[in-house]
């Protein structure tokens, strides 16, 4: 438990510190964001404010891991290795994007096709691995079955062991895609992005704990009356990095609240939607991560609206997709919406909170 506190307090300190030296070298390379002609004009303001701070996110959160194990002297697991990794070569794919749009000057990076061949490259490698390495008990960080609040009767492997791990691998892959585009979507105004992650970051920390707690694997949990344990393969550690990405999302947040002074840009979005799908399916909570992350579905799904009811209709539902700049049209303040936003993302982060623990306690209720 203590390795928590010390990776989430190396982990904000790396970001709180970190970010501002690193802001300064970006501006010193002129790494600055180009914006839309075609956005709302309030944000032109922000024309050539440094990017690619996502950078200082991922590392903030992998040292904040790394140090957690150094101080302890405990070896990293399986399971908080696959998703760090997951969350760095996402960023990676990000990187490529933002380098693209500020050495060209434009607002689009990577191509589609690449930027999709990236994603599916890094989430297929974190897939299959993430079928192997069981422990003593014969649990790998991830299963062929479909959870929810845990696994779930539905199991892929029911069509063939090697049907089983074909489909749960294209389920990740659309998972990491959905989560990782959701986040990115989200990143519009200052702090939005950030904040929601760090909100629901820290659900999978508490969630990460309490699996270690009602671990079926531990002596704690033997004890008679108790039925609804969790197979989870590293939940400890699970939790050591989402706590290492929640403080780091809050340390960075401190300069990319309004007015930022630096954004994530694709570097941090793409990489925090991979740590966020990546901690839903090593935890066992794949489907609740569609009500921990309600903010980023709604966003998400406001973009799909827009575009497919244009193209039936070739009129629009909203002003501007996504969602959050329909508001900023609407003459909304720019910290109004973001603060609101907020509020959303923690309702739904304690309505996911709220489904975990009662699906536990009815399952225990015997």
């Amino acid at each position: 438990m203590k390795g928590i506190l010390v990776a989430g307090f190396s982990s904000l300190v790396v970001a709180l510190f970190g970010t501002p030296l690193f802001i300064r070298f970006l501006v010193h390379r002129g790494y600055g964001q180009f914006i839309r002609d075609d956005g709302p004009t309030s944000h032109h303001t922000k024309r050539g404010t440094p990017t690619m701070g996502g950078a200082v996110i991922i590392a903030a959160t992998v040292l904040g891991y790394g140090v957690a194990h150094l101080v302890f002297m405990t070896p990293p697991s399986v399971s908080g290795l696959l998703v760090l990794g997951l969350m760095v070569g996402l960023g990676l794919v990000g990187f490529l994007d933002d380098f693209i749009k500020i050495s060209k000057q434009r607002s689009l990076g990577l191509r589609s096709v690449p930027k999709l061949i990236g994603q599916t490259l890094v989430g297929l490698v974190f897939a299959v691995l993430a079928l192997q390495f069981p422990d003593g008990y014969g649990n790998t960080p991830a299963s062929t079955k479909v959870s929810f609040t845990r696994d779930t009767m539905v199991d892929f492997a029911h069509w063939g062991a090697i049907a089983g791990v074909v489909l749960f691998v294209l389920w990740a892959l659309l998972m990491i895609a959905a989560t990782s585009n959701g986040v990115n979507l989200t990143d519009g105004l200052d702090g939005l992005a950030s904040g929601a992650t760090a909100a629901v970051a820290g659900a999978f920390a508490l969630i990460g704990v309490w699996q270690y707690n009602q671990n079926c694997d531990s002596p704690r949990v033997t004890a008679p009356g108790v039925a609804a344990c969790y197979t989870t393969r590293d939940p400890l550690d699970l939790a050591v990095v989402a706590i290492a990405l929640m403080a780091a999302c809050i340390g960075f947040l401190w300069w990319n609240a309004s007015p930022a002074k630096v954004f994530m840009g694709d570097t941090g979005s793409l990489a925090l939607g991979g740590a966020l799908a990546g901690l839903a399916i090593t935890t066992r909570t794949e489907l609740l991560l569609v009500v921990l992350g309600g903010l980023f579905v709604i966003i998400a799904l406001s973009v799909v609206i827009q575009v497919g009811f244009f193209k039936m209709t070739r009129k629009r539902v909203f002003r501007m997709a996504p969602l959050q700049h329909h508001f900023e049209l609407v003459g909304w303040a720019e910290v109004t919406i973001v603060t609101r936003f907020w509020i959303i993302a923690g309702l739904f982060v304690g309505l996911g909170l709220g489904l975990f623990y009662g699906e536990w306690v009815v399952g225990n209720d015997i």
